[in-house]
């Protein structure tokens, strides 16, 4: 039997030590990498091109939006599948933008994960009860999902990347480490979005940024 192969991106070691022993027993999918941070993630999916990345929205440097727009763009059979505490609007709508396999909740961790991991194998769309109603919401009539154009649409992937960066304070240097460019290319790129946007300093940028569901303040 052809296996269904997983990789696991998730900063917290416990998490996917547990996720490991939920699907330890499944004879039809196997784990076959972990990664800490999204740039870890982007790497590995590039060596070992598995069926589904289990993907982890907040983690250090390089996050799950960042990597997913890599991982799509790089590996469009890698379906990703977005395992996560967060149910924010913003971010279910910037996930689901991105052509994502699914979004789920961690606390509905258990049976339903090797179920969801075998409906995004084959090509579904795997949502939470709660997101499937977010989802739905924000693209209802007079709900401002599709009616009104969004800014952050006209910026490229790359741009996207950059931004959040921006926004998390990262300098120029540190983003294109993270990116795997130059210091020209990212301070280019960072100029391109404040063009794009209209914004003229960090902190309006920041601001976008919090505005938009692209990073949150923790309370």
């Amino acid at each position: 039997m052809s296996k269904i192969r997983v990789l696991i991106a998730d900063d917290h070691a416990l998490m996917r030590d547990g996720i490991k022993a939920l699907l330890r027993d499944t004879a039809d999918i196997e784990v076959v990498g972990e990664a800490a941070d999204g740039r870890a993630a982007i790497e590995l999916s590039r060596r070992l091109k598995p069926e589904i990345v289990l993907m982890d929205i907040a983690m250090p440097g390089l996050g799950g939006l960042e990597a997913t727009l890599e991982i799509r763009r790089e590996s469009p059979r890698t379906r990703v599948l977005v395992l996560t505490q967060y149910d924010d609007r913003e971010y279910i709508h910037r996930f689901l933008k991105l052509g994502i396999a699914g979004y789920i909740l961690k606390h509905m961790l258990g049976a339903q994960l090797a179920a969801s991991i075998r409906s995004a194998a084959e090509g579904g769309l795997v949502l939470d009860p709660k997101v499937a109603q977010e989802a739905i919401e924000s693209y209802a009539p007079g709900a401002g999902g599709e009616a009104a154009a969004d800014p952050y649409d006209a910026l490229t992937d790359r741009e996207k990347q950059v931004l959040r960066l921006v926004a998390l304070g990262h300098s120029n240097k540190e983003i294109a480490q993270l990116l795997g460019t130059s210091v020209k290319t990212a301070m280019s790129h960072r100029e391109h979005v404040m063009q794009k946007l209209n914004l003229h300093n960090r902190t309006d940028l920041v601001r976008f940024a919090i505005r938009q569901g692209v990073i949150r303040i923790e309370s």
